[in-house]
């Protein structure tokens, strides 16, 4: 009789209707586009994005919502989707994938507090920047990639003479049938030079576009030998190994790679000046301003422009695609930087990217590490809080400014009118279609 009750019971149990809303038993479920629509309301902001939520459903939705803080609801909403809500303004959220290379301003203050405990003398803090050094070729697969070149000489183009200053493509054998192709710069003057190696950002067309053209020719007419080449996978490079490459690891190793070696002919011309040699880029150029100077000791003066943040590592593979980062248990582009003390550096910022925080957090940072040598008048800061991401006329003269006071520069040639913009196919080593490669080299299918 029993049982007989308890498949009634069962029976009336399924002509009920179905519950509306969300139990336990389906771990109150909702579309995360729906709890998203509803944090906009709740909390009256506006929210953008940058991923896609159509068919994403969240579990345990409503317990994630936090009445009291839209920024925590954000991190418990989005977190099990891999994606983050990045704040634009008070009342303004852009919503993203997870970015392993980006951090908070918070996490960069937090981060060089920590890596600050970790050294209180120069004698504590050399130890911590060997071992730094060390781990980041280690990381990096450098030496493993400088001992495979297959040790080639470069090829030059024709010269091209202007107004106080001469340019000539190259393109060197890295790898077997892998090249890298840049311009050279110099100055029309005889004698010995400073030497400035510039690897290029990702503005624009690379080391083509306008403003890379103008700072490359001024510092030559001012006195300086200048070197740019292109990204791994953009340019010339492109032609062999197809842009995507740009987006891998191998980007990373191969542009440190081409830097070094870029320099290691450079250093054999006769016209260069050993004990004045420099490094500058900007964006990812600067990121690989920091890294050149962590892996070689032949610079003498450093300016990353637009870059340097210790909560941000570089958002481009070619910047963060090897694990440098986890070097010495945790460090960041900061601590990379400070590695270059007591030697000459100037980093510029703007109030418009990642760099805003440099005054605040970076730069006083790299102020304490070169006292540890008596010398923090060799770091510089030029902030520029109402300018944005690029290489601009600011920019590029506080770059100016900075290697005519290391490198005893000539002030009175600093004329970027008399710079002769080249079309993009002047400055190719491959010629305009790429008909001058090399037989043997890799070609893109």
């Amino acid at each position: 009789m029993k049982a007989l009750k308890g498949l009634m019971f069962l029976a009336t149990l399924a002509t009920l209707p179905a519950v509306a809303q969300n139990t336990f038993d389906n771990q109150y479920r909702r579309p995360l586009g729906e709890v998203l629509d509803e944090i906009s309301k709740r909390f009256n902001v506006k929210i953008k994005y940058n991923v896609d939520t159509t068919g994403l459903v969240l579990p345990y939705a409503d317990t994630r919502i936090r009445p009291y803080s839209v920024e925590e609801t954000f991190v418990n909403v989005l977190s099990p989707f891999d994606m983050k809500a990045q704040k634009q303004s008070e009342k303004s959220f852009k919503i993203k994938y997870y970015e392993p290379a980006r951090r908070t301003d918070a996490d960069g203050e937090k981060m060089l507090a920590y890596l600050s405990s970790l050294y209180s003398d120069k004698s504590s803090w050399e130890a911590r920047r060997d071992s730094l050094r060390r781990e980041v070729r280690e990381r990096l697969t450098i030496d493993d990639a400088l001992a495979k070149r297959v040790g080639a000489k470069p090829v030059f183009s024709k010269e091209r003479k202007f107004d106080g200053y001469t340019v000539r493509n190259f393109y060197l054998e890295t790898f077997p049938g892998l090249y890298v192709c840049g311009s050279i710069y110099a100055p029309s003057s005889k004698g010995k030079h400073p030497l400035i190696i510039c690897p290029n950002g990702h503005f624009g067309n690379g080391r083509y576009n306008k403003a890379q053209q103008q700072r490359m020719a001024t510092l030559a007419r001012m006195g300086a030998i200048c070197v740019d080449y292109d990204l791994y996978g953009w340019g010339e490079s492109e032609l062999q190994v197809g842009s995507e490459a740009h987006q891998t690891a191998d980007a990373h190793i191969i542009q440190a790679m081409n830097g070094i070696s870029i320099l290691d002919f450079m250093m054999e011309r006769k016209d260069v000046d050993p004990s004045r040699v420099g490094v500058n880029g900007g964006s990812g150029g600067g990121t690989q301003t920091v890294l050149l100077s962590v892996l070689d000791d032949r610079y003498t003066a450093a300016c990353p422009v637009v870059s340097l943040a210790s909560h941000f590592d570089g958002g481009c593979p070619c910047e963060s695609g090897m694990p440098i980062q986890r070097s010495g248990g945790g460090t960041c582009n900061a601590e990379l930087a400070a590695a270059f003390a007591p030697r000459p550096m100037m980093v510029v910022s703007d109030g418009g990217d990642w760099t805003h925080t440099v005054p605040e957090l970076e730069y006083p940072y790299l102020q304490r590490i070169y006292g540890f040598y008596g010398a923090s008048d060799n770091v510089g800061n030029v902030h520029l809080p109402d300018e944005r991401h690029d290489f601009g006329p600011n920019k590029r003269n506080a770059v100016y400014d900075f290697f005519i006071d290391t490198f005893g520069l000539d002030r009175n040639k600093l004329d970027e009118s008399k710079v002769t913009i080249e079309p993009f196919e002047a400055m190719y080593s491959f010629g305009p279609d790429g008909s001058s490669m090399p037989a043997g080299a890799i070609k893109k299918k």
